[in-house]
């Protein structure tokens, strides 16, 4: 699969937080927007399409779902294939996966992936409560819900209070994972938040769920992306700047250890991450870029343990010693990440990981670009299960030649 497909355009509307005077879109609308761009981005035409794969990842929300039929109705084409995923925050790169699959046996040449949610737009019955199944039935109403936990912020505080009392975790190092990205954001005419704010300032931030801070957490907005993958002859013919699909792997509802005790301070990026490297042929010193999925700055540390950058443990040292800037010596979440760069939906949001790593790789960053990059690698991870972190962890490698 090494360098057998390839990125050749991708889209991002601009994200909005609904303030007064600014349109309200639909996530019809939203996705058109997007795909519009990646076209555009690519130099090519929806009538590219009839005929190749069309991959649709829908919002979490029952209001939102994108429907993948409708969805080729909506945009006028008439794809051979259509490709859905519902795996949260990995779903743009678990349709990478399956669309590189697809071409590599010759059934399409190219697909177009497109996702957008509007959680701001979402009638609700109590405001902050997503509608969705996972809220709905199962093990979320046995053990979750009737004590209080009330999404993602209050689920993923046990599991961080787990991870700094297992581990030597401390607010400061935590809190240069967010400054950066608000840093790198200030850099990206794109992100939503844009003014900078220093490790004390997140410190002493207000505590939402204990020990989850508000500068801990993503900002939610409405909001469209894209991006177009064809096979690697195609990709030479139509741009001289593709991006390859290196390696991957994928890891869904992974339990380290005991399955009726897992220690949750793991994720399964303990498995994606390596494999990923292995298919590439790389190893941890050629990333020049690093993507991580971003929801809080805890996930982004123990992202990078599992993928091996460091030891178990010794994420919060790995930190200190690094610099994340995109002229440092470790360029991470270049772009603001969804931290400050804002998060589309609990679905949509892991698109913009690997929309960033292509748009360094290409050399399209603009202010924030990092220098000579050939080589990055961007993550997705989606689903909060009962009691451990992440239901799909998908490590992704990028390169400028394949």
């Amino acid at each position: 699969m090494r360098g057998e497909v390839a990125i050749v355009g991708y889209g991002r509307t601009p994200y909005t937080r609904l303030k007064p005077g600014e349109p309200v879109l639909t996530v019809d609308e939203y996705i058109a927007w997007a795909a519009e761009l990646a076209l555009k981005s690519a130099g090519m035409s929806k009538t590219d399409f009839d005929d190749q794969g069309l991959g649709v990842a829908h919002a979490e929300a029952a209001h939102t779902v994108n429907w993948s039929a409708a969805t080729a109705e909506t945009l006028g084409i008439s794809p051979q294939i259509l490709l859905r995923a519902d795996q949260g925050g990995a779903s743009a790169s678990s349709l990478l996966i399956r669309a590189a699959a697809l071409i590599k046996a010759g059934v399409i040449d190219r697909a177009l992936i497109v996702g957008a949610d509007t959680p701001l737009s979402i009638p609700s019955a109590a405001p902050g409560l997503p509608l969705s199944p996972e809220r709905t039935r199962g093990v979320y109403w046995d053990f979750q819900g009737p004590f209080g936990v009330m999404g993602a912020s209050a689920q993923f505080a046990l599991i961080q209070q787990r991870y700094m009392h297992q581990y030597p975790v401390t607010l400061e190092q935590l809190g240069k994972i967010a400054s950066t990205t608000r840093y790198h954001a200030s850099l990206n005419p794109q992100a939503i938040y844009r003014k900078p704010f220093s490790v004390e300032e997140y410190i002493n931030s207000r505590v939402l769920s204990d020990p989850i801070r508000l500068l801990d957490c993503v900002p939610i907005v409405n909001g469209g992306l894209a991006y177009i993958v064809t096979s690697a002859e195609t990709a030479r013919k139509i741009t001289d700047n593709p991006v390859y699909l290196l390696g991957f792997g994928e890891t869904n509802n992974y339990y380290h250890g005991s399955r009726s005790l897992p220690d949750v301070t793991t994720t399964g990026f303990v498995k994606s991450g390596p494999a990923a490297l292995k298919m590439a042929g790389v190893t941890h010193t050629d990333i020049q870029v690093f993507e991580p999925y971003d929801d809080y700055p805890f996930i982004v540390m123990m992202t990078l343990e599992d993928w091996g950058f460091c030891r178990k443990g010794e994420g919060d040292r790995f930190v200190a010693e690094r610099n994340f800037r995109f002229d440092g010596d470790f360029p991470m979440l270049t772009d603001g990440g969804q931290l400050s760069g804002g998060q589309p939906g609990g679905a949509i949001g892991g698109f913009a990981p690997l929309i960033e790593a292509v748009t360094q790789l290409r050399g399209e960053a603009g202010a924030r670009q990092v220098k000579g990059a050939t080589i990055a690698a961007s993550c997705g991870f989606g689903g909060i299960p009962y009691g451990r972190p992440g239901r799909t962890c998908i490590g992704l490698i990028f390169g400028t030649e394949a």
